[in-house]
């Protein structure tokens, strides 16, 4: 059961916003601190979700970092 860094659980296709600037990985870009996320999947670990992000393509976040809306 995957859960936000509020302790709210995460389904599949909820939308989630960032709560931290992330940088990511193969990439010079960051993910910005209140970005909005639409539509997330849910992975087979708990802590991770799998999100398709424009300009970025499919990313993996973990949980710990997204605030349910």
């Amino acid at each position: 059961m995957a859960k936000d860094s509020n302790g709210t659980e995460l389904n599949a296709g909820d939308s989630v916003t960032v709560i931290k600037d992330l940088k990511v990985k193969g990439a010079s870009s960051t993910i910005k601190r209140g970005t909005t996320i639409k539509n997330i999947k849910l992975t087979s670990k708990d802590s991770e979700v799998e999100c398709k992000m424009n300009g970025v393509g499919t990313v993996v976040l973990k949980c710990e970092f997204l605030k349910k809306i």
